[in-house]
């Protein structure tokens, strides 16, 4: 809720575009205004996540991830999180290994 959103040639907090769009709705019924707009502000949400790093993350071994470096407890949380619906970051460090990996599954 905290992301901004061009509301009326401003830039305002999500949560604030709601609270006006509320209070607009409002005026309206109570014919204090004689239109409504019902435009809505843009909302996205920037994933750096995909299906295929998730996809690499499940299929990785606790022992292939030792020898590339990292601690169990890393790549636990990983699956915990590729698991689950939420959108999730890496490390670019983690990120740059897993691309590393790839590379090499695909060489092979």
């Amino acid at each position: 809720m905290n992301k901004k959103v061009p509301y009326q040639k401003n830039s305002v907090v999500w949560s604030y575009a709601l609270l006006l769009k509320t209070r607009e709705i409002t005026h309206y019924l109570v014919e204090k205004k004689k239109a409504i707009d019902l435009s809505k502000p843009e909302f996205t949400i920037d994933r750096h996540d995909s299906d295929d790093i998730r996809q690499k993350i499940l299929s990785i071994s606790y022992t292939d991830w030792k020898n590339m470096g990292f601690s169990k407890g890393t790549l636990h949380y990983m699956k915990q999180n590729a698991k689950g619906d939420k959108p999730f970051t890496l490390n670019a460090h983690v990120r740059k290994r897993l691309e590393m990996r790839r590379e090499m599954q695909l060489s092979q």
